[in-house]
């Protein structure tokens, strides 16, 4: 079930970078390098595949920007905040 707007709002309180913004919930990481860039994404990946949950991501030189909603749901859900949540705990770890 999609979140609602206030819900959205106070989840990402907690959610370092995150802005709710058409309709998805989207953080930009501007990396030192591109390697350091694909290899974040490539880290992403894995764990997406692990939960069967899969944000869009769109990589730009050094700068990847990962959106992410619940297309089956047709919003935000519980699941993309806790995506982005091990999103953060990935780029941020390294």
């Amino acid at each position: 079930m999609p979140l609602t707007d206030e819900e959205i709002d106070s989840a990402i309180k907690d959610l370092d970078g995150w802005e709710h913004a058409d309709g998805a919930l989207r953080r930009s990481v501007k990396f030192p390098t591109f390697l350091d860039g694909i290899d974040a994404v490539r880290r992403v990946a894995e764990h997406a595949e692990d939960r069967d949950h899969h944000p869009d991501i769109d990589i730009r030189w050094r700068t990847v920007t990962f959106a992410l909603v619940t297309h089956s749901e047709g919003g935000i859900t519980d699941k993309d905040v806790q995506m982005a949540s091990a999103i953060n705990g990935i780029v941020d770890d390294r």
